[in-house]
C-alpha cells in the first residue's frame, strides 16, 4: 500500500520550526551550556517547542522526489495506474496514466509508438491495449544509501513530531518501451530473413557442443563471484515484485496514515527517545571516529565511486586504480587521484603494485594473481601465472608488437591465459599481433629519469630469472641500443623508422643487382638456341607493367588484405594483357609454366581446387601459407611466390574467376572478392556447378528454389534432391535461409 501523505514543501512538513533568532534552543539546552557562556546570553528564550519521535512508520516511510519535473506540477490529480516495489532494494515502479484529450497530446506518435511496441495484433501482454500510448512508467533510483540523518517532521499544536525515513527515491520516466520496441523489429526482420528455407539447411546449422565438467570452486573464486557485477544483477532480478495500491494526497485512507506521523505516546515515560544527558546528546551529535570507519570501504566493491575511493588511504586507492585500469599513464593517475596529491608520494606508491613498460605504468601480476589462486581457465597456480605475464609485459619492453604464438609456445600456457594476458595490456591488429594499448610516453621517461633506472634494474633481474626459466638464448634476446635513454630495448616509432630506411638504402643496390640477374635468367629461358630477339622500345604503359611484373616476382606473397584490388588486372591479368586477344582467364606467361617452382605451385591448386571447388583469394593463400609450413626447409617454393604468379597458375588450372556482386557496403577486403572456382573437373556435376557458378556471378546470395528451378531449365530435367545436395555442399554455405558462395558470406 502506498499513500500519499503531504508535500516536502507544505507547511505540515517542516523539518526545522525556527521558534527564535537561534535554532539551537530546544527545552533545556541552555541549561547545558557553561556558566560563562550562560552570563553573556542576551537573547531570551521566546518559546520551548517539544520535539517527540514518532516510530509507527520509522520502517516503512519513504521520500518520493521527481527531479525532472518542477514543484508546481504535482502528480496528485494524475491517475495511478498500478505500484509495486522490491523492499530489499527499496526499488519502486509507478504507472501513471497520460491525459490523451489533452490539446498538447500528439494522438498520431501516440498511435506509432504503440503499434512498435505491441505491433498489428493486440493481446493481453500488450503494452497498450488501447493501442495508443496512454501511459507511462516511473521507476525509482536510491539518492543515498544512508539515511539515518533524515527525518520527516510535523508541526502541530506547538508540539514537532519526527519520523524517521526510511529510504529517500528519485523517480523518473523509465523508456523500457523503447527496447521492446526494437526487439519487435528485430523479430519481424529474422522472420523476414528465414524464409522457405529447407529441413537440410536447418541441419547444417547445428553445431557441435563440447560438454566440460567444472572444476570444484575455491574459496577466493567463490568471493570473486559473489562479488561480481552479474551474481549482484542475478540477486537483484530474482526478488520478487510485491505489487500495491494507490492511495491519493486526499483520500480517507491516506488521511488515516497520516494520523500514524504523530507520536501516539506523548508522555515522557513511554517516549524517551529524545530525553537524553548532555554527553549522550553530544555523543549522538558527533560520534567517535571508530563509529564512522565501520561505514568506510576497506577494500573495493565491484562498483566504488570515486568519493569513497578517496576516503581510502594513498597506497589503497592507487592499487584499486591500478587492478582496475590495468595500464595507466602516470598523467592520468594523477588526475584521478586529484590535484592535492604529492606526486612524489604516488611515484612511491605506484612502484610498489606496477612496473614500466615504454613509460606507462602496469599493474603487477602478483596484484591480479594473488597467492593460492589459480586459473579461471586452466587451473593453473598463480606463480605459474604471474611469471607468464611477466614475459608478456618484458616482451613488450622490447617492442611495440608481440605474437600471440610465440607467447604461448614459450610459456607453455593455454590460448584462453595468454589471451587474459594480452587484453590487460594490447590490442589486437589483424596480420600483425599484439600492439601494446598506450602510446610511448616520452614526456615521463625525460621527466623522471631516476625513476627510469630503477624500473630498468628490476626488468634486467626479471629478464634474468625468465631466462633461466624458460630457456631463453641470451643471443637471441632483443638487445638495448647504445645510447638509448628510455627503459631497457624501447624503441619509439620514429626510430624504428629511420632504421628501415637506412636498412633499405643499403639494400638498394644488392636488389637492384639481383633484379638484372634474373630478368637475364627469365630472357635466357624463354629463348631457344639461334634464335635472335629484336628488341623495340615500349610504351610508357608497357614500361609501368613490366616493372610491375617483375616487382611481383621479387615480393614474396602479401598476405594483407589491403593490396590487389586496384592493380588493373582482369581475372587476374593485366588489363592490357587481357584486351591483347588472351582469354579472359588467361594463362602464365611463355616459359614460366616448364620450371619446376611453376609445376610445384600447379599441382597444389589443382588438388586444392579438387578438395575445395570455391575459393576466395584470401583463403587460397592461407592454404598455401599451411602448405608452406608443412614443407622441410629449403623447398623450392620458399623463393617467393607473388599474388600475381599465384593466380595466373589457377586460372591455367581450369579454374576462373567468378565476378560475385558484393553489396557495396561490404566489409570483404579486396584478396576476398576475388572468388575462383574449378570449372571442370572431370566429373558428370560439371555442368551443374557450371550452371550454380554462372548465377552467382549475377546475384551475391540466393534462395534455393531459384537454384532448383535454374538447374532444371538448363539441364533439361528434373534433378533429384541428392544430386541439388551435392553441387550446394560443394560450392556453397547456408546462413539466414540463404545461399552464398563459399567465402563471401560475411559475420
Amino acid at each position: 500500500m502506498i499513500c500519499s501523505l503531504a508535500h516536502l514543501e507544505g507547511p505540515s512538513l517542516s523539518v526545522v520550526h525556527r521558534a527564535s533568532r537561534r535554532e539551537d534552543q530546544v527545552r533545556g539546552l541552555r541549561g547545558w551550556l557553561p556558566p560563562s557562556m550562560a552570563n553573556e546570553e542576551d537573547d531570551p528564550v521566546v518559546q520551548e517547542i517539544d520535539v517527540y519521535l514518532a516510530k509507527s512508520l520509522a520502517e516503512k516511510l519513504y521520500l518520493f522526489q521527481y527531479p525532472v519535473r518542477p514543484a508546481s506540477m504535482t502528480y496528485d490529480d494524475i491517475p495511478h495506474l498500478s505500484a509495486k516495489i522490491k523492499p530489499k532494494q527499496q526499488k519502486v515502479e509507478l504507472e501513471m496514466a497520460i491525459d490523451t484529450l489533452n490539446p498538447n497530446y500528439c494522438r498520431s506518435k501516440g498511435e506509432q509508438i504503440a503499434l512498435n511496441v505491441d505491433g498489428a495484433c493486440a493481446d493481453e501482454t500488450s503494452t497498450y491495449s488501447s493501442k495508443l500510448m496512454d501511459k507511462q512508467t516511473f521507476v525509482s533510483s536510491q539518492t543515498t544509501s544512508n539515511t539515518s540523518r533524515y527525518a520527516a517532521a510535523l508541526y502541530r499544536q506547538g508540539e514537532l513530531h519526527l519520523t524517521p525515513l526510511h529510504g529517500i527515491l528519485q523517480l523518473r520516466p523509465s523508456f523500457s518501451y523503447l527496447d521492446k520496441a526494437d526487439a519487435k523489429h528485430r523479430e519481424r526482420e529474422a522472420a523476414n530473413e528465414a524464409g522457405d528455407s529447407s529441413q537440410d539447411e536447418a541441419e547444417e546449422d547445428v553445431k557441435q557442443i563440447t560438454v566440460r565438467f567444472s572444476r570444484p570452486e575455491s574459496e577466493q573464486a567463490r568471493q570473486r563471484r559473489v562479488q561480481s557485477y552479474e551474481f549482484l544483477q542475478k540477486k537483484h532480478a530474482e526478488e520478487p515484485w510485491v505489487h500495491l495500491h494507490y492511495y491519493g494526497l486526499r483520500d480517507s485512507r491516506s488521511e488515516h496514515e497520516r494520523q500514524y506521523l504523530l507520536c501516539q505516546g506523548c508522555s515522557g515515560v513511554e517516549n524517551t527517545e529524545l530525553v537524553k544527558s548532555p554527553s549522550e546528546y553530544l555523543m549522538m551529535l558527533m560520534p567517535p571516529s571508530q563509529e564512522e570507519e565501520k561505514d568506510k570501504p576497506v577494500a573495493p566493491s565491484n562498483i566504488l565511486s570515486m568519493a569513497q575511493l578517496r576516503t581510502l588511504p594513498l597506497a589503497d586507492q592507487i592499487k584499486i586504480l591500478m587492478k582496475n585500469v590495468k595500464v595507466m599513464p602516470f598523467a592520468n593517475l594523477m588526475s584521478l587521484l586529484g590535484p592535492s596529491i604529492d606526486s612524489v608520494a604516488v611515484l612511491r606508491g605506484i612502484q610498489k603494485v606496477a612496473m614500466l613498460v615504454q613509460g606507462n605504468w602496469v599493474v603487477k601480476s602478483d596484484i591480479l594473481y594473488p597467492k593460492d589462486s589459480s586459473s579461471p581457465h586452466s587451473g593453473v597456480p598463480a606463480e605459474v601465472l604471474c611469471r607468464g605475464r611477466d614475459f608478456v609485459m618484458w616482451k613488450f619492453t622490447q617492442s611495440r608488437w608481440v605474437v600471440r604464438k610465440e607467447v604461448a609456445t614459450v610459456t607453455k600456457l593455454s590460448a584462453e591465459d595468454v589471451k587474459d594476458f594480452l587484453e590487460h595490456m594490447a590490442v589486437v591488429k589483424i596480420n600483425k599481433g599484439w600492439e601494446f594499448i598506450l602510446p610511448y610516453d616520452g614526456e615521463f621517461i625525460k621527466k623522471h629519469p631516476d625513476v627510469v633506472q630503477r624500473q630498468h634494474m628490476l626488468w634486467t633481474g626479471i629478464q634474468a630469472k625468465l631466462e633461466k626459466v624458460y630457456n631463453l638464448v641470451k643471443e637471441t634476446m632483443p638487445k638495448k641500443p647504445d645510447g638509448q635513454s628510455g627503459p631497457a630495448g624501447l624503441v619509439s616509432g620514429d626510430q624504428r623508422v629511420q632504421v628501415a630506411k637506412s636498412k633499405a638504402q643499403q639494400n638498394h643496390a644488392l636488389l637492384e643487382w639481383e633484379l638484372q640477374r634474373r630478368k637475364e635468367q627469365i630472357r635466357a629461358s624463354s629463348v631457344l638456341p639461334g634464335v635472335r630477339i629484336k628488341e623495340e622500345p615500349m610504351s610508357e604503359e608497357g614500361e609501368e607493367e613490366e616493372e610491375r611484373e617483375v616487382g611481383e616476382d621479387e615480393e614474396p606473397m602479401d598476405t594483407s588484405p589491403s593490396r590487389g584490388l586496384h592493380n588493373r588486372l582482369a581475372n587476374g591479368l593485366p588489363a592490357g594483357r587481357a584486351a591483347g586477344g588472351d582469354s579472359f582467364n588467361g594463362h602464365p606467361p611463355p616459359g614460366c609454366a616448364n620450371t619446376p617452382v611453376a609445376r610445384e605451385l600447379r599441382a597444389f591448386v589443382e588438388a586444392t581446387f579438387q578438395r575445395q571447388f570455391v575459393l576466395t583469394l584470401s583463403e587460397l593463400k592461407r592454404l598455401f601459407n599451411l602448405h608452406l609450413a608443412s614443407l622441410p626447409p629449403g623447398h623450392m617454393l620458399f623463393s617467393g611466390i607473388s599474388d600475381r604468379m599465384l593466380q595466373d597458375t589457377v586460372l591455367a588450372a581450369g579454374c576462373k574467376q567468378i565476378l560475385v556482386p558484393f553489396p557495396p557496403q561490404t566489409a570483404a577486403s579486396p584478396d576476398e572478392q576475388k572468388v575462383f572456382a574449378l570449372w571442370e573437373s572431370g566429373d558428370i556435376s560439371d555442368q551443374h556447378r557450371q550452371v550454380l557458378l554462372e548465377i552467382f556471378s549475377k546475384n551475391y546470395r540466393v534462395r534455393r528454389n531459384m537454384i532448383q528451378s535454374r538447374l532444371t531449365q538448363e539441364c533439361g530435367e528434373d534433378l533429384s534432391k541428392q544430386e541439388v545436395d551435392k553441387v550446394l555442399k560443394d560450392c556453397c554455405v547456408s546462413y539466414g535461409g540463404m545461399w552464398y558462395l563459399k567465402g563471401t558470406v560475411q559475420s
